[in-house]
């Protein structure tokens, strides 16, 4: 799914819902076992349900990789289904290192698991994100201004040029050359900032991890985010797919999911959409 084709999607559902998927074994509902290939049918069952309110789905692949090859298998199931869903995937696996290696992540999950774009930390430079650029029809999501309470330690950081370096980061990666897509994370407790975040990448998408658990505004962050596409994947993870513990799991994360869609829908009609 391209950028023209997610855009389509969220007019049509009336939805930028992006449902995350982060399957803690721990936290699994009764009657699902702990195990990779529960977590792998808790998935599966969770995005069908909530597939009429959600254009997006994100895997957190650590909780597979942290499994082994079982883990792997099960991964390579969820992903399997999802690419029949008319749905934006993305493997939230926040890779990163040197060009030779990279190329090999980008093949891994772009080719072998067939994700739609995946997350990376930019930290090391053009050389370690460009085999992500290369792939037509591909998104590359680099961390920009993330809503955990340690960005603070870098991204925020003073640079000699007067900018923030999540500022930085975003302004020397629009100039790379792609053939790909790019995307920046933009965390939804990180609304105070989004409306300068939007002005330093007007035409681009951003994922916006924090709606639900961990309290972002999706009405501030929608105020501040939205541009002439829509521009915003906004996350929903725990808050939906832990709606409830019981055999009703899939039944309550699609209530979760068809309230956040409703307050999309609206946002979207008192923004012209």
């Amino acid at each position: 799914m391209n950028k023209k084709e997610l855009k389509n999607a969220i007019l049509s559902k009336r939805s930028y819902l992006c449902l995350g998927l982060d399957p803690d074994m721990q936290k699994l509902p009764d009657g699902i076992p702990r195990t990779a290939d529960g977590i792998a049918s808790f998935c599966i069952e969770t995005a069908a349900a909530c597939l009429p309110h959600a254009v997006a789905c994100k895997v957190n692949t650590a909780f597979f990789e942290s499994l082994g090859s079982q883990g792997w298998e099960a991964m390579h199931r969820v992903f399997a289904y999802l690419k029949t869903l008319p749905l934006f995937v993305i493997a939230d696996a926040k890779r990163g290192d040197i060009g030779n290696t990279s190329s090999h992540y980008a093949r891994a999950f772009f080719h072998e698991l067939g994700a739609d774009a995946i997350t990376l930390s930019p930290y090391m430079g053009e050389d370690s994100i460009q085999p992500f650029l290369q792939y037509p029809g591909k998104t590359a999501i680099l961390l920009a201004l993330t809503s955990n309470t340690g960005h603070a330690d870098f991204e925020m950081q003073d640079l000699a040029n007067g900018k923030k370096l999540y500022e930085w980061v975003m302004e020397k990666a629009i100039s790379w050359p792609a053939r790909s897509e790019l995307m920046f994370v933009v965390g939804a407790t990180r609304a105070s900032e989004m409306q300068h975040v939007r002005k330093i990448c007007p035409d681009r998408f951003f994922l916006v991890p924090g709606v639900g658990a961990q309290g972002g505004d999706l009405a501030e962050i929608s105020r501040k985010g939205f541009n002439s596409d829509v521009g915003l994947l906004v996350n929903a993870s725990r808050s939906i797919i832990f709606a409830s513990s019981g055999p009703d799991f899939a039944a309550a994360a699609e209530a979760e999911a068809r309230k956040i869609q409703n307050q999309m829908d609206r946002l979207l009609a008192e923004h012209g959409f």
